[in-house]
């Protein structure tokens, strides 16, 4: 019977080939943040369009969140959190709020790039292990400040019926930083310190530099000519508008802002104003190398350097179409 018996065993069925195996899925995207302070800003927009950048070269998702206050910085950590993001670049509304921030990321288990302004400590100090990118505020407020300098020489200026209206925000290290340089620098070059005028702004928009400098030229009022530095573009136009209104016009002002990205449209005007030019810093460059640098510390491991500084570009009227299509600013 053995030889039936084996027979049998090879008549049933057989298999064509054998069951699938499933393939494996694909990685999931890793999920960064990218928080700004002031999102309906034309440089945030630009660092945003930066880090889409990096995000669509390097395969990453990018979540972005306006945050305007420390409730909603706290809030957004939140949400990256559930949303399953693994670190994040902040613009922080406060400085103050570093230790708060970094005490949550860590909470949250997320890696954390700064940019534009470092965290500072209780004791005023920055937060030197917090990786950092932006710009030499000390050395781009120079800049400004030698480029004010050289072109009331060009045009032949009296110094001394001219003064600097400097617009300033002390409250901000990075704002004190860039006015300052600005000063050092104008006095360096021979600019008399005495007409060098500092005008607070209770607010970092171009209505708070307004009534900052009308109240300074209310207070100057035998100044014939004045040069204007700020902490950016938004200090050195509504310092701009200020003198417009007291008569000072393309003529009598020569103002330089800093950024490049906020006074497009003001260097598009038919007729020049006041506002000369700016250092322009490259938002969209900013925007890309903080995410490019997060990214490539979550997936494999590289901490960024602890601070990384861009610098300024000078651009004006004659020039700034030209370096902001190079820079990916306009088309």
């Amino acid at each position: 019977m053995l030889p039936f018996a084996l027979a049998l065993t090879g008549c049933g069925p057989k298999s064509d080939s054998a069951a699938p195996v499933a393939a494996p899925a694909a990685p999931a995207k890793i999920k960064l943040g990218f928080l700004v302070k002031q999102p309906e800003e034309p440089w945030f927009q630009f660092e945003w369009k930066g880090a889409e950048k990096a995000a669509a070269e390097h395969g990453f998702e990018l979540l972005k969140y306006g945050t305007p206050d420390g409730e909603k910085v706290m809030a957004a950590i939140d949400n990256l959190a559930v949303a399953g993001a693994q670190g994040f670049v902040i613009c922080t509304p406060d400085v103050r709020l570093g230790p708060q921030i970094m005490a949550r990321a860590k909470q949250k288990n997320m890696k954390v790039v700064t940019v534009d302004d470092m965290f500072v400590l209780p004791d005023g100090k920055f937060m030197t292990d917090v990786p950092y990118l932006g710009m030499s505020a000390s050395q781009i407020g120079e800049s400004v400040g030698q480029a004010l300098f050289a072109e009331a020489k060009q045009r032949g200026w009296n110094l001394e019926e001219t003064g600097v209206c400097l617009i300033t925000f002390e409250e901000l290290d990075t704002a004190r930083e860039r006015t300052e340089g600005a000063r050092r620098a104008l006095e360096a070059a021979g600019f008399p310190a005495a007409r060098i005028f500092k005008a607070p702004q209770k607010t970092t928009d171009i209505p708070g530099s307004f009534d900052a400098a009308t109240s300074l030229l209310t207070r100057q009022g035998g100044v014939k000519r004045w040069l204007i530095a700020g902490m950016n573009d938004n200090a050195v136009l509504g310092a701009v508008r200020a003198m417009e209104g007291r008569g000072f016009g393309a003529d009598s002002v020569i103002g330089i802002g800093i950024n490049g990205t906020d006074c497009i449209d003001e260097l598009r005007k038919p007729k020049p104003t006041g506002f000369h030019g700016s250092m322009l810093v490259s938002a969209p460059f900013e925007g890309y190398e903080t995410a490019r640098l997060l990214h490539a510390w979550v997936k494999d491991g590289k901490q960024p350097p602890l601070e990384t500084r861009t610098p300024g570009i000078f651009i004006t009227r004659e020039n700034f179409e030209s370096v902001l299509k190079r820079e990916g600013i306009i088309q």
